[in-house]
């Protein structure tokens, strides 16, 4: 099967940060085809055309649609001047070493992803409307091609975005 990816969300409740579901898709088909990459311009690197790409092609930045599920190969990716669900806004490497387990992984991610939060919005996480979430390496990932990337995503729950939430404040 194709390497893969997870991704968990979090919830801003009062003080609370909530675990939520995770995201994914999975098929042996991927193992047989080229993995997909998005259209980026030369220059800036944005994405400039809607399409799937490879979870591990994901950038700072970027704008995507989630998905449901439990392990990601490919996301669909938009240019951020159309509507989205999801924007890349932080990426982080975990320590090298032994895979140390899902549930560290993930207090890993939750982490970074939350401490990288106010310097991206503008207000501290637990006084915002905005949800996070991060793809991270799968043990999988981590033991056959040393995945090491969170990718931290944010998310308005009241529905698609378009542009930034960078300085968004809310």
């Amino acid at each position: 099967m194709t390497t893969t990816r997870t991704i968990a969300r979090t919830v801003a409740l009062a003080a609370a940060v909530i675990v939520a579901g995770t995201l994914s898709g999975c098929s042996l088909i991927g193992d047989l085809l080229p993995a997909p990459q998005p259209q980026r311009d030369e220059t800036t690197q944005e994405i400039t055309e809607s399409g799937d790409a490879d979870v591990f092609t994901l950038k700072v930045g970027d704008c995507l649609e989630m998905q449901e599920g439990e392990q990601v190969e490919t996301v669909p990716v938009v240019p951020c001047d159309q509507p989205h669900t999801d924007e890349v806004y932080h990426d982080f490497e975990i320590a090298d070493g032994e895979f140390p387990g899902d549930a560290a992984v993930n207090t890993a991610a939750e982490e970074g992803c939350v401490a990288a939060f106010e310097p991206f919005v503008g207000l501290p996480y637990d006084s915002s409307e905005l949800y996070v979430a991060w793809y991270v390496p799968t043990q999988e990932s981590w033991e056959g091609i040393d995945d090491r990337m969170v990718s931290c995503t944010i998310t308005d729950p009241s529905g698609p975005v378009t542009g930034t939430l960078e300085g968004a404040a809310y």
